[in-house]
């Protein structure tokens, strides 16, 4: 029996650290219930959406034990485990999840020791690829220190529990600040087509080897809506989601996409969307659309 052919992933390759990860990778944090909260309405087809994931050569997927709780890293541990050597998860911590779905800060030293030996129990192993501190709020960055949050990370990667380290939800300050303390290999920040506050900090960035992981790449809980994001797309022939995808993969070779799904067809989708061949003259209607 022939093996189906798989066309490689859009955009290469990026170098994650110590590892060699897909710049499209995937975001967990679709396969809880609704609002982030609880089980998956259908537990098989979550687990068959990770396995698509990896089967079709993702080797970069995002995840956090505060998604669910605990609901994601079980699922992916489930669908997974024994992962594959090319595999590199990511998570992050810094928040917790109450009754009502909120995100109440947790960035104590306890609370940050405690996280991170949640997330290697839920997710099966004895270090973490990737650990990101979160900070801020839901609301987005806040100008606080980042350094004893930061500093009790560099402790437990000290101790083995953490490969690497990245920072979430930060201002610029807040990147240069954890810089200083210990190596960053990524920032994830809320950053699209329509959101360009971190141009700047992106070309840094690339200029030093560093990822950016943009999240929410697609508008999250409000979808992306522009004109000339909509004519780029009929031009094409394409989706508004599709090209948005496409000029975040152009946007800068150390951007890394993690677009959410629960669906094996809309994941099929978003990789194609990414793959989409923009032209100069696309990216200069669509780099009008977060400056305007």
């Amino acid at each position: 029996m022939e093996t189906p052919f798989t066309p490689p992933l859009p955009g290469g390759t990026w170098r994650l650290g110590d590892s060699t990860v897909t710049r499209f990778g995937y975001g967990a944090m679709q396969l809880a219930g609704p609002w982030v909260m609880g089980p998956p309405a259908d537990h098989d087809g979550a687990l068959a959406v990770l396995r698509e994931a990896v089967g079709l050569g993702i080797t970069h997927i995002d995840t956090s034990d505060a998604y669910g709780p605990r609901v994601t890293n079980q699922l992916i541990r489930e669908a997974l485990h024994p992962y594959p050597e090319s595999l590199f998860i990511a998570t992050k911590v810094g928040a917790t999840r109450d009754a009502q779905g909120g995100w109440p800060t947790a960035r104590r030293p306890e609370d940050l020791r405690k996280q991170v030996h949640e997330n290697l129990d839920s997710l099966g192993v004895e270090a973490l690829d990737l650990v990101n501190m979160r900070m801020g709020d839901a609301q987005g960055p806040r100008p606080d220190s980042i350094a004893e949050a930061f500093e009790t990370l560099v402790a437990l990667q000290q101790e083995g529990l953490i490969r690497h380290l990245g920072v979430s939800n930060v201002t610029a300050e807040q990147v240069a600040e954890a810089r200083g303390i210990a190596p960053v290999v990524c920032v994830q920040n809320m950053y699209n087509l329509a959101h360009r506050h971190d141009d700047d900090l992106v070309d840094h960035l690339a200029a030093d080897g560093i990822a950016y992981v943009p999240f929410f790449p697609l508008g999250g809980f409000t979808p992306l809506q522009s004109e000339a994001l909509s004519r780029v797309a009929s031009r094409l022939g394409a989706t508004p989601m599709s090209v948005a995808l496409a000029w975040l993969m152009r946007r800068s070779p150390n951007i890394l996409l993690i677009p959410g799904t629960s669906s094996t067809a809309h994941l099929r989708e978003n990789i194609a969307g990414a793959g989409l061949a923009l032209s100069d003259e696309d990216m200069a209607e669509l780099d009008g659309v977060g400056r305007a």
